[in-house]
């Protein structure tokens, strides 16, 4: 049992080493932006996350608008 335990663990730190290659050994190294704002191609076409569209969506609203939607 305890030969699996260890066995898991050394698994796990191997594939967390590997996934970090990128940002550990590159000099200014750091994780992608896999948000969706911050891809220019959707950017691009006007395509922007659902709270940024919630948002936008809210401050459209006038005052009257948004005292009957949240009654």
């Amino acid at each position: 049992m305890l030969e699996i335990v260890i066995l898991s663990v050394i698994i796990l730190l191997i594939c967390l080493i590997l996934l970090c290659v990128n940002f550990i050994f590159k000099k200014n190294g750091k994780f992608p932006n896999t948000h969706v704002g911050g891809n220019p191609a959707l950017r691009k076409k006007g395509i922007k996350c659902a709270q940024t569209q919630d948002f936008e969506a809210g401050v459209q609203l006038n005052l009257f608008d948004r005292m009957q939607k949240e009654a």
